[in-house]
């Protein structure tokens, strides 16, 4: 019994979902006819496209928009690579602009080694991009550190393509 009204209703939702849309939606008229009655707009009518609201200073959002929010690492590898030392720089720079902000840079690894290895792992990875940003400039005491090793994937799979996105330092606004 309880199976089938689970079945029941579930079918119900989906009917719900393959629902025509409303009249109000539609662009012919009610009698049904394709005849003339349809509604056109024109060009010079259109209202003229919005911008999309810029994300607030200091946020999250803007520092993903403005900067990006991680860089990537080479296999077994913690130091920060010659075409990401532009994002760490940009960041700096976002930094300086944003001198009200505290930052965790988080250190990941992907799936291969052990546990222990690439908590530690991570954590050089963190360290890494926390000196490379003190040495231009930045205030440590507005940076902390922390690793997850293999623990948060950004991408699941054990392939070179998920591994590559997996070894990474990423940016999180406190």
């Amino acid at each position: 019994m309880r199976f089938s009204l689970v079945t029941t209703f579930a079918a119900a939702m989906l009917l719900a979902a393959c629902s025509t849309p409303s009249e109000e939606a539609s662009t012919t008229s009610g009698s049904g006819s394709s005849g003339g009655s349809t509604s056109t707009t024109t060009a010079a009518s259109d209202p003229a496209p919005t911008a999309l609201p810029t994300p607030a200073a200091g946020t999250q959002e803007e520092l993903t928009v403005e900067v990006g929010d991680r860089i990537f690492f080479d296999y077994d590898q913690y130091n920060i690579r010659a075409d990401q030392r532009d994002t760490v720089e940009a960041l700096a720079a976002w930094l300086d602009t944003n001198p009200g902000v505290a930052m965790t840079l988080e250190g990941h690894a992907d799936e291969r080694g052990t546990r222990e290895y690439n908590l530690a792992l991570g954590e050089r990875r963190a360290n890494s991009v926390r000196d490379y940003l003190v040495a231009l400039g930045i205030n440590p005491g507005r940076l902390s550190v922390v690793s997850f090793g293999e623990e948060r994937p950004a991408v699941l799979g054990s392939n070179d393509s998920a591994w590559a996105q997996n070894r990474r330092s990423a940016f999180v606004v406190n």
